[in-house]
């Protein structure tokens, strides 16, 4: 059964309370403020919803786990890597990405980055949780990411691309 969450409550059910269809939602209702959602990633849960939607919360098993020392860099990336034609930067342009990954895709006109969701995540960045990685060619912002750091754990949210070998480049 899912539980709808009150506005001043900031507790969450147990993950374990989950659903399995739809795979890992748990909750619904509640806010975005700071502190909720700063309690959900520790408890690993996040918001995700579309507008005209409530807020819905999500905890799916399993989480995709990527470990920095496992990542295999392909011959193709570790080409674009050598030839330097990206900019790597951290935390430069945090509200230019997440709006970025909330605009429109080629295939959709919709996105789950709401208006209210975009200025939560900018408010976490001035508090210190919500972090991004810039990705530039010269002065023109091409690709990125968004997500949170919650101790040791970044939790990307999403990230977008408007040229080629953008969202995987680094340097």
């Amino acid at each position: 059964m899912l539980t709808w969450l009150a506005r001043g409550d900031l507790a969450f059910p147990p993950v374990e309370r989950a659903l399995r269809e739809p795979n890992g939602l748990l909750a619904a209702g509640g806010d975005l403020s700071p502190q909720r959602l700063v309690n959900a990633y520790r408890a690993g849960i996040f918001p995700w919803f579309e507008q005209g939607q409530p807020i819905l919360w999500w905890s799916p098993d399993p989480r995709t786990v990527l470990r920095p020392d496992e990542v295999h860099v392909s011959r193709s990336l570790a080409k674009v890597m050598r030839q330097g034609r990206f900019q790597v930067t951290f935390d430069q342009a945090f509200a230019d990405v997440i709006t970025a990954c909330a605009a429109p895709r080629d295939y959709t006109d919709q996105t789950w980055i709401t208006d209210a969701m975009r200025q939560a995540y900018i408010q976490l960045h001035a508090l210190g949780y919500a972090h991004s990685v810039e990705v530039w060619d010269g002065e023109q912002l091409v690709g990125g990411l968004y997500g949170m750091a919650i101790g040791q754990l970044f939790f990307g949210e999403s990230m977008f691309s408007r040229a080629d070998n953008a969202s995987k480049s680094v340097s």
